[in-house]
């Protein structure tokens, strides 16, 4: 794939609203051409759990200024344009953006959304990459990546592995 957008999101809770960053990289003939990082006021904001705070970082302290998912994803949708997207685990990624949509009533435009993730499974034998996790799937692979669960070193991270096997 030579244009696309890699997407990552980071959520505050177990509840699929409460996306608290995004993070996404955009490819245009083959190229990195931009990236989008912001944190996201999440739904809920009342409370933040510790395994996930000491995953990615995040307190309700750095979100309680942020803007709401509906903002964030106005400026991210011209970002996106017409372009398909990809994310590691597309299931969670494009669930909880879906899940926001719904929460805000918001018309979900039916991306074309791919998985590196499903695509990985689907053509590296187990026995040459025991672990299709985003930072196992990059190392097999010779792609740098540090930051994990950053959301935009996660979106590129799948931009890069994007590039290697869709």
């Amino acid at each position: 794939m030579d244009n696309f957008v890699a997407i990552d999101v980071e959520t505050a809770n177990g509840e699929r609203t409460s996306v608290c960053s995004i993070g996404a990289v955009k490819v245009v003939d083959g190229a990195v051409a931009d990236t989008f990082y912001e944190l996201v006021r999440p739904t809920p904001n009342y409370y933040y759990r510790r395994f996930t705070e000491e995953i990615h970082g995040i307190s309700r302290a750095d979100t309680d200024g942020a803007r709401a998912f509906p903002e964030v994803w106005t400026d991210l949708e011209r970002f996106i344009g017409t372009l398909p997207l990809v994310a590691h685990n597309k299931n969670f990624d494009e669930g909880c953006i879906k899940a926001c949509f719904r929460y805000y009533r918001m018309d979900y435009p039916d991306y074309m959304f791919l998985c590196t993730l499903q695509k990985a499974r689907t053509t590296i034998p187990r026995t040459l990459c025991p672990s299709f996790s985003l930072p196992h799937l990059a190392a097999f692979l010779g792609i740098p990546f540090d930051n994990h669960h950053n959301a935009l070193a996660d979106a590129m991270a799948c931009a890069r592995i994007a590039q290697a096997l869709l």
